[in-house]
């Protein structure tokens, strides 16, 4: 039974996943538009920053999303099979959840966010005035 409905789960996610990415690229909104200097302080800031993610999960594409409308340079690791990501994303944040926004300083002290509303809401209000 449990081969069951992990087969009938794998085979609506491959149905429903290439939708998803078709819908996020449809909608994906107009980036910022910054001064060429404000916006490579930003990309520099942006070093710094790194979104783990699965490819198809919805939070994870309303996160994309808004990195896309505040026209941000954030790398984006996918989290979603085993692999050196998903160790590092469990090494580092203690969970493999996603979406997760790893920041660190220039100190080299990292700070595991998890959530996408607050991910959301951290990117706005440190990039949206800039």
């Amino acid at each position: 039974m449990k081969f069951v409905f992990r087969m009938f789960f794998k085979i609506l996610r491959a149905i429903i996943g290439p939708v998803m990415l078709l819908w996020e690229f449809v909608t994906r909104p107009k980036g910022l538009a910054r001064q060429p200097a404000l916006q490579e302080k930003v990309d520099q800031q942006c070093r710094n920053i790194v979104l783990y993610q699965y490819q198809t999960c919805p939070f994870c594409i309303k996160v994309r999303k808004e990195i896309s409308r505040l026209s941000l340079k954030i790398e984006r690791l996918d989290a979603q099979k085993d692999g050196k990501n998903r160790e590092d994303l469990v090494r580092g944040g203690g969970q493999a959840k996603v979406p997760c926004l790893k920041i660190t300083d220039q100190a080299g002290n990292s700070q595991w966010m998890y959530e996408s509303g607050k991910i959301i809401e951290y990117l706005r209000g440190r990039f949206a005035n800039t």
